[in-house]
């Protein structure tokens, strides 16, 4: 199988570069199991924000997590990527995610 590129969406790659190192390094290698067409070890699907939305959790000096689509042919899309600093996913982050992936949807069709 072919890997799939990675394409980065609004400011989700300068946001996971500001992740502490081990956390980048993790979340690294959890998108380079996804372009194998693998899952990630630690994720749950984001039903509310589209079909095909999951979340990678990263455990690794803090709580960070990662959300991406990969069900399209061409690429991985990573909508949005944050540090979590509560028990609930900020709305904030949520309407981005959401929105960023109204706007690759749209950008589409």
């Amino acid at each position: 199988m072919e890997e799939k590129c990675i394409r980065w969406i609004g400011s989700s790659r300068k946001n996971l570069l500001a992740f502490p190192v081990d956390a980048r390094k993790e979340a690294g290698y959890q998108l380079s199991l996804v372009q194998l067409g693998d899952d990630p070890e630690d994720w749950k699907p984001m039903r509310g924000m589209g079909m095909g939305v999951r979340e990678i959790r990263i455990h690794k000096d803090g709580e960070f997590r990662v959300i991406y689509v990969a069900t399209f042919e061409e690429a991985i899309y990573v909508l949005h990527a944050f540090a979590k600093k509560t028990q609930q996913t900020p709305k904030r982050d949520i309407d981005i995610a959401k929105t960023r992936f109204r706007q690759l949807r749209r950008g589409r069709e």
